[in-house]
Formats: C-alpha cells, sequence, structure tokens
C-alpha cells in the first residue's frame, strides 16, 4: 500500500512524501520530493511532483516527517 502526503512550503513550492507499507501496515520505505508547481491547485500538482520533482535528502525530510524512521528512507 503506498501512501501520499504534501506539504505547501510556500504557494509555488510543495514537498512530496510517498510512503510504502507492507500488508501489515509496517512501513516499507519511504522518500520525499520535492519542486515548483503553478500555485493554482495543490491537490492536482502533487501528483507531478511525486513524479518528477527532485528527492530530498534525508535529513531534511525526517524534518519535515519526523512521524517517518529514518532509518527506512529510500535513498
Amino acid at each position: 500500500m503506498k501512501k501520499i502526503n504534501y506539504e505547501a512550503l510556500a504557494q509555488k513550492v510543495l514537498v512530496v512524501c510517498v510512503a510504502n507499507f507492507r500488508e501489515t501496515k509496517e512501513l516499507f520505505d519511504w522518500s520525499c520530493y520535492i519542486d515548483a508547481v503553478s500555485g493554482i491547485n495543490h491537490d492536482l500538482e502533487y501528483q507531478r511532483v511525486a513524479t518528477h520533482g527532485t528527492k530530498l535528502n534525508p535529513k531534511f525530510a525526517a524534518l519535515l516527517f519526523p512521524d517517518l524512521d529514518i532509518e527506512k528512507y529510500r535513498l
């Protein structure tokens, strides 16, 4: 199962977290991506960031999504 969350760092900057879970709902791995967007509709724009954005380094990603285990960050 995949869960995607996003946060707007500014009107035209999104960070998207993609977390993959096992069938047991245990976190398997995760990663975060950042990119500029038009800022018109984040609910539609996050998908492009998730597939084409720049991957964040693990330390910065952990600051934005502290509930996820940094040891499982996909490099």
